[in-house]
């Protein structure tokens, strides 16, 4: 019963709450979604990360209450649901977890994993689009272990980085992939050529520095399908499948994944009427914002944009797609849910908090 309750309590939150607020919530306990409940514990509604989403996309504020973005009318079960009716709901939709709801109260958390009658292939979407990774970069940021090691090698946990971006694609059933090299190269061959893996690798050699998406131009051609773009430094815990159908069902050339960071400017802001007056003064305001994490969905028709054998960023091809009247679009994610290992101190920070 103890852990019921303590179950329970890990997906509710206060009406009172922000977005913000609930969005910690969810990246703390490390859930996709929760239970707003009212100051007598009686459900009002859930807030999925798919709320999240759809808020910032529609420019609402993080500090606002949670009830702006509340989705009241939801999938939930009784205490004495019928088993069959939960496969059913499990295998015919996306959803992974179901309230037990009695009385206007949470009583439980139903769990896809926990029924043997649902369908193992609809508990996680299967994908079997290419990645491509580009790792031809010196790793500046990173110095001074890529002074020995190329960054793609950089160990976290047992561990280097390159496995463990690639390690999360496999979650998805994605095991193909291309890996742009350039600096150490032959040091990034020789680990996967020691080390067998499950995955189909296969490598694009840049002559000279391409910048952050040059390199691609190599696939045109060869690339008949969606494809991801992952830089070797990041790593996306995200739902990939999710990730994919946005690209998909918006019609777009090119998608980038977006993570909310908060920002504290640590002084009070000041604002003047046009004499020099004070008008207000806001104390360590914070800030959001929809921060280019380096992860990317495209089509093989954006791979036109890129010239040859020419340094060019992602930035650059961005722009490009814009110029081309192909659409782009940004898929939001939580803070933490994006990774950045790139920079030292960063990676330090990661050392200590994460386990692999």
């Amino acid at each position: 019963m103890q852990n019921q309750i303590t179950k329970n309590e890990k997906y509710k939150i206060l009406v009172h709450s922000s977005i913000r607020d609930t969005v910690k919530k969810m990246d703390e306990e490390d859930i996709t979604f929760c239970v707003c409940v009212d100051y007598d514990d009686n459900v009002v509604g859930i807030v999925s990360e798919g709320d999240f989403r759809r808020a910032v996309h529609h420019g609402i504020q993080l500090d606002e209450n949670v009830t702006e973005i509340i989705n009241r009318d939801f999938v939930y079960v009784g205490r004495n649901y019928n088993q069959k009716k939960v496969e059913d709901i499990f295998n015919s939709t996306i959803v992974r977890r179901i309230p037990v709801i009695e009385d206007g109260k949470l009583r439980d958390i139903i769990m896809a994993e926990d029924f043997q009658g649902v369908d193992e292939s609809k508990k996680k979407r299967i994908l079997d689009n290419p990645v491509v990774i580009m790792a031809g970069g010196k790793g500046a940021r990173l110095d001074p272990f890529t002074r020995i090691l190329p960054k793609p090698l950089i160990p976290l946990g047992e561990d280097p980085i390159i496995k463990v971006i690639m390690d999360e694609f496999y979650k998805f059933g994605i095991g193909n992939f291309y890996i742009s090299l350039r600096d150490k190269e032959r040091m990034v061959r020789a680990y996967f050529h020691d080390h067998e893996l499950e995955y189909q690798i296969k490598y694009v050699h840049e002559k000279k520095p391409l910048g952050t998406a040059g390199a691609l131009k190599y696939l045109a051609g060869e690339l008949k399908d969606s494809f991801f773009v992952s830089n070797c430094d990041i790593i996306i815990r995200a739902d990939y499948g999710a990730f994919y159908d946005f690209h998909k069902q918006g019609g777009y050339g090119l998608t980038m994944i977006g993570s909310m960071r908060q920002f504290t400017i640590p002084y009070g802001i000041c604002e003047t009427d046009n004499s020099g007056g004070l008008k207000t003064i806001r104390e360590k305001p914070q800030y959001d914002f929809l921060v280019n994490t380096g992860m990317y969905l495209l089509e093989p028709e954006v791979l036109k944009c890129i010239p040859a054998d020419t340094c060019f960023n992602m930035t650059d091809l961005i722009q490009k797609v814009q110029d081309n009247n192909l659409k782009v679009g940004i898929f939001p994610v939580s803070e933490k849910s994006w990774i950045d290992v790139g920079q030292l101190s960063e990676y330090k920070d990661m050392i200590n908090k994460l386990s692999f």
